[in-house]
């Protein structure tokens, strides 16, 4: 018969015997789904599709999901990544195609890969992105030649701690203009750079107006090589 004291304990759930790893993109109108809103879609779909999670241990448990590198809300997205920790050994290809089918159109499973091992989020060094923005094509140019030519651009943005300043020219690494659409490399540093504060920086610099609502697609988002501006594929990469 279990003691008062053994009842009040938590239950201690089995470690993970496999690690998976998710890349998926988030397509028109679901760049609008927030972080929170994501997190609540992915968990259903994993019960509908009945992946065999591990659970953390506690009073409350809830299945090992991490996530990294999580877009902003409103942007599009071809590389989000993930991990999920299984109580059982499964084919990572099976799990892409229940995935597919639990989750909505607009949030889609890229692929599955088993984890190598290490920190995810630790691979997620820069993220190559593309912004389509209804600006001038000549002043969008010289709005980047001028942002480029300076070291220190100040923008604020709203944050948990409250109204925050900081250099928005130190994470861009390449910046270039084509017509009226941007290509952006960035490195992600602490705090991060966000490619809204980019258009606030080129707004800071020159006056230039991008438009109400800007497209922002991440394309790439992964481990840097810094001498040719390469992002590496996180699914692959070995650390």
């Amino acid at each position: 018969m279990p003691t008062q004291n053994s009842r009040s304990q938590p239950e201690q759930q089995a470690p993970p015997v496999q690690r998976l790893r998710i890349r998926y993109a988030k397509r028109g109108r679901l760049r609008f789904t927030s972080h929170r809103d994501f997190s609540r879609a992915f968990e259903r779909a994993i019960f509908r599709a009945q992946v065999p999670m591990a659970y953390s241990s506690g009073f409350n448990p809830h299945p090992r999901i991490s996530y990294a590198g999580a877009a902003p809300t409103g942007s599009a997205s071809e590389a989000e990544y993930l991990e999920i920790a299984l109580a059982a050994v499964v084919d990572p290809a099976a799990i892409k195609t229940l995935l597919e089918e639990a989750l909505p159109d607009g949030l889609d499973v890229l692929d599955v890969v088993e984890s190598s091992g290490g920190s995810l989020a630790d691979l997620l060094e820069a993220s190559r992105w593309r912004l389509d923005t209804t600006a001038d094509p000549a002043g969008l140019a010289a709005a980047v030649e001028a942002f480029l030519a300076t070291d220190d651009v100040p923008v604020e943005r709203m944050t948990k701690k409250g109204l925050r300043t900081f250099n928005c020219r130190a994470a861009v690494l390449e910046l270039t203009a084509h017509d009226a659409r941007l290509d952006l490399l960035l490195r992600h540093e602490v705090p991060a750079v966000r490619p809204d504060d980019v258009l606030a920086g080129l707004r800071h610099v020159a006056g230039i107006e991008t438009g109400e609502a800007p497209t922002l697609t991440r394309l790439a988002q992964g481990p840097l090589d810094v001498e040719t501006g390469a992002i590496g594929d996180p699914l692959t990469t070995r650390r």
